[in-house]
């Protein structure tokens, strides 16, 4: 098991380094010049080159990657003059709302697909089947944006049971912190439910369909215990992985939603480092998310090697 902990890990290096050379190409290729846009219009040519120089934008571009990745390897992401803080801190101040929205929209996804997943596969070919494929198609195909303004709209303005737009912090209380996250996680944890609950009820199919399945059914085995002790046990690997992917990919979602719904997260904080061309911000939030993404990943990768132990070999 260690040797294949320790596989895993070194794989994670090269993915992070070749991220980190393709995010600072991109920003730093892309037109536009922080420099002039924080100083203004009326900025003389002479007051921007001090600037640049002071920021080191002046310096070759291998140069500026080779000051910023080694920074970054110890904790050091730079500073933004926008904001007037560490890029750390900027993203630390930002951090608890995305997690706490990626939290509650895969907890609610997973609470719905499982279920549906399951039950269309054990209802396979009749009406509840087919009900439960419809709701997971309308689920991949109706954008998440869209599913946030019909929420607001309906639950929160026309019914309002729930506030449209804010947050507040854990420290207010558990139900007044988790009724601002309802609504966008919900609009952002849709597509996540459709996805689990295809391939939990495509998984389960294929389980259910073995040859030992069949011998515990003639066996007289009572068929909650076939379909959650033998089943499902079995059919959970590729469900882990879609799990784990739809939990990476709820951070990044999270950039429309937060606008939407006005959370103060990663999301509204990479919008806003967009527009004014922070670089260090940018930057730094890219490579905090990829980061996060590759250590979920990570944990799929190690779940896999305890729940089956033939992964190990690979």
């Amino acid at each position: 098991m260690g040797i294949y902990i320790l596989k895993r890990i070194l794989s994670t290096i090269p993915v992070l380094f070749i991220v980190s050379i393709a995010i600072f190409s991109i920003i730093h290729l892309t037109p536009g010049d922080p420099a002039s846009l924080l100083l203004g219009e009326d900025a003389t040519s002479g007051q921007i080159n001090e600037l640049r120089e002071k920021m080191g934008l002046n310096e070759p571009i291998y140069e500026q990657y080779l000051k910023w990745i080694s920074g970054a390897l110890q904790g050091d992401l730079g500073d933004s003059y926008f904001m007037g803080q560490s890029v750390v801190e900027a993203i630390k101040s930002h951090m608890s709302p995305t997690i706490s929205l990626a939290i509650v929209a895969e907890i609610i996804a997973l609470l719905i697909s499982i279920p549906l997943g399951i039950i269309a596969a054990i209802k396979r070919g009749t009406s509840t089947d087919q009900f439960v494929m419809v709701l997971s198609l309308m689920g991949m195909a109706i954008p998440s944006f869209l599913l946030a303004i019909f929420l607001a709209l309906i639950v929160g303005v026309m019914l309002g049971w729930l506030p449209v737009v804010g947050y507040a912090p854990i420290t207010d209380g558990l139900w007044n912190h988790i009724k601002y996250l309802i609504l966008p996680a919900i609009s952002l944890g849709s597509i996540q439910a459709a996805l689990i609950a295809r391939m939990t009820r495509s998984s389960m199919l294929e389980v259910l369909d073995m040859n030992y399945i069949k011998m515990a059914r003639s066996q007289g085995v009572k068929e909650h215990t076939i379909i959650f002790r033998h089943a499902f046990k079995n059919a959970f690997l590729p469900v882990l992985t879609v799990v784990g992917a739809t939990l990476g990919s709820l951070v990044t979602g999270s950039v429309v939603t937060e606008t939407i719904f006005n959370i103060p997260g990663i999301g509204q904080l990479i919008i806003n480092s967009i527009e004014r061309r922070d670089y260090s911000v940018i930057q730094g939030i890219v490579l905090v998310v990829t980061f996060a993404y590759v250590i979920v990943n990570l944990i799929i990768d190690l779940l896999y090697g305890l729940i089956d132990p033939r992964v190990r070999l690979k």
